[in-house]
């Protein structure tokens, strides 16, 4: 049993030892692989939102959003196209300004590099 507890502490001390940085639901960052989607903590005013102006968010979806996000943080992040160095987001409208609303300067998404012609075609 001593070994056991040994064992569980020095995992522990080991784990603890090493910096984590952690996105809004303390879940550690993603790498991405070979060319897939990264998940990044990035602050809203760095992801344009040109489509944000073609409907309007439900109010009550909003507000329940609040809620869960500020018990248990953001579980699904927003899905952000990357371009030249320049984000995009066309998804996730609720959870955006759910974030926006409880004052959290950053956002945790779900990055995919694209080229202008993707943003093109997202666009339309």
């Amino acid at each position: 049993m001593a070994n056991l507890v040994s064992l569980a502490h020095t995992a522990l001390c080991s784990y603890t030892s090493r910096p984590i940085r952690a996105s809004s639901n303390g879940v550690p960052f993603s790498k991405p692989k070979s060319g897939g989607p990264a998940i990044l903590e990035l602050p809203l005013n760095k992801i344009r939102r040109p489509l944000m102006r073609t409907r309007a968010n439900d109010p009550e979806k909003v507000k329940e959003l609040m809620e869960s996000i500020r018990q248990i943080g953001l579980q699904e992040p927003i899905d952000v196209l990357e371009v030249d160095g320049v984000y995009y987001g066309f998804s996730g409208c609720h959870r955006f300004e759910a974030h926006q609303r409880l004052g959290l300067p950053t956002i945790r998404c779900k990055v995919r590099r694209g080229t202008k012609e993707t943003l093109r075609h997202h666009m339309r």
